[in-house]
């Protein structure tokens, strides 16, 4: 699975709206929605924000691994 679908599950099953993601982003509704739909690749910032958001490992959301690992602790 590559990282639109995750991005777009993640949004999904926390019942969030896009408005919602792309607000904590710093983005435009319209710009994070091309980012899941792949129109529009996200930036790795925005990735990690995503990731620390969501408290998952990047390489869930990248699609490296299946196993939703927490976001690692500093």
């Amino acid at each position: 699975m590559d990282y639109t679908k995750r991005i777009r599950a993640l949004r999904e099953d926390n019942d969030y709206k896009q408005r919602e993601i792309a607000t904590l982003l710093n983005v435009g509704q319209r710009t994070y929605a091309d980012y899941e739909h792949g129109k529009t690749r996200i930036p790795i910032d925005s990735m990690i924000k995503l990731a620390k958001f969501y408290n998952i490992d990047m390489n869930y959301i990248c699609g490296v691994s299946n196993i939703k690992n927490q976001f690692p602790k500093q």
